[in-house]
């Protein structure tokens, strides 16, 4: 082998190894004039990158050069990317081509065109629907929380590829999609059902506040998106300016968003103390806290099982720190935290780099959030809320408590 030739092959392998790692610590020093010199250490990563990604590169080589069909270079090196995250076996780390990640945030900002469906990877590698957003047309057609989408425009998915489900489901409004889901009944049989769904601009108004009797105000929060804090600020301010007696907070097939939203609102409840800590695996702890200033009134929280994330945070700090009363189901019991990183071509993904723990140091994940007072609500019951007031017995509940707590006081 030429010298020149080495060269070059140490470059590339070089290169290969800042683009893997993201950077490599150790500067490497290269002389080409009579000589090469190459640090020990810095030899040692390079032939360890060659050892690495050398299978990689020789198989994908071989796919160009004998694959029966033209072979589009871009997905392929797509492909191996999403094969990275999906090693991890983890169903909320995944890399996101340009066109995935442009989607996925269209819906944190809270503007997008679709049917509204919180969906989630299940245990089973099925796609798991969290909560239909309330007023959107999935609920409108009868989508429940657990329900498994298997089939999206006749195609199967699994929870391996929801991204590419999603993508299909969202779309330009007034036009239709059809999804099959399976649902178990009560005896636990399956159940397969296909469902037509005209897609809306799903324009998530995600907070929604009233007075109802005996002057209590009463607050809803279906998300947690960019828009949700300033929403909820007037709606508070607006109770808070009626002299509510106290609130209750709705927070009931609410999938979550993002934290630091929730972290806002908490901090609208909470005295001074911690909301969430997170601890990534080597142990570093980062803490949100709430500041002293805070709306010191009557507060009752309704959770149920399609409560998750984001929720279960400010469910959790309530509870923990007896702020106020917990009432309905157990939460759905998501405690892990993803790191979300657009790259420069627009790409990007989701890393789950920690877990995070209510105040008193609970890791819900998996397990949920057990509230103060156990309701169930009836599975006859389709509609929740003061709209179905009298068939909503968990909101009847919580309104039944905050009476006595505000006698009390």
């Amino acid at each position: 082998m030429s010298k020149k030739r080495a060269i070059t092959i140490m470059v590339i392998l070089l290169l290969v190894t800042n683009i893997v790692t993201f950077g490599v610590t150790n500067k490497v020093t290269i002389k080409y004039k009579d000589r090469v010199v190459i640090p020990a250490v810095e030899y040692e990563q390079l032939t360890s990158a060659y050892k690495k990604y050398s299978k990689a590169m020789g198989l994908e080589s071989y796919v160009k050069d004998y694959f029966l069909k033209e072979v589009d270079e871009e997905k392929l090196v797509e492909g191996q990317l999403k094969g990275m995250f999906q090693a991890l076996e983890d169903p909320y780390s995944v890399y996101m081509t340009q066109e995935e990640f442009k989607d996925f945030t269209e819906h944190t900002k809270g503007v997008y065109g679709g049917i509204g469906v919180i969906v989630t990877p299940g245990e089973d590698n099925l796609i798991t629907v969290v909560a239909p957003i309330e007023d959107t047309p999935g609920e409108r057609a009868g989508l429940k929380t657990g329900d498994k989408i298997i089939k999206v425009e006749g195609q199967e998915f699994t929870a391996d590829n929801m991204d590419k489900a999603v993508k299909l489901m969202k779309g330009k409004p007034n036009t239709k999609v059809s999804i099959t889901i399976l649902r178990k009944d009560k005896d636990g049989k399956n159940n397969y059902m296909d469902v037509d769904i005209v897609r809306e601009e799903i324009r998530l108004v995600t907070v929604k506040s009233d007075v109802i009797e005996d002057n209590i105000g009463y607050m809803k929060i279906t998300s947690f998106d960019e828009l949700t804090y300033e929403d909820f600020k007037k709606d508070l301010n607006s109770l808070m300016n009626q002299k509510v007696s106290g609130i209750i907070l709705d927070l009931r097939y609410n999938p979550g968003g993002l934290l630091d939203i929730c972290v806002d609102i908490a901090d609208e409840f909470l005295d001074e103390g911690v909301v969430v800590y997170t601890e990534t695996r080597s142990g570093e702890r980062t803490y949100e806290r709430s500041s002293n200033k805070h709306t010191d009134i009557p507060l009752v929280v309704l959770v149920n099982e399609g409560s998750a994330s984001a929720s279960e945070i400010l469910a959790g700090a309530v509870k923990d720190r007896n702020r106020g009363v917990l009432i309905g189901n157990k939460t759905f019991g998501k405690g892990v935290v993803q790191r979300i990183r657009q790259l420069s071509d627009g790409s990007g993904f989701k890393l789950t780099v920690s877990e995070y723990f209510t105040p008193n140091g609970t890791n819900i994940h998996g397990i949920g959030i057990e509230p103060d007072i156990i309701v169930d609500l009836p599975e006859d019951v389709e509609e929740i809320g003061i709209e179905n007031l009298d068939q909503d017995i968990q909101l009847q509940a919580a309104i039944k408590k905050m009476k006595e707590i505000i006698g009390e006081n």
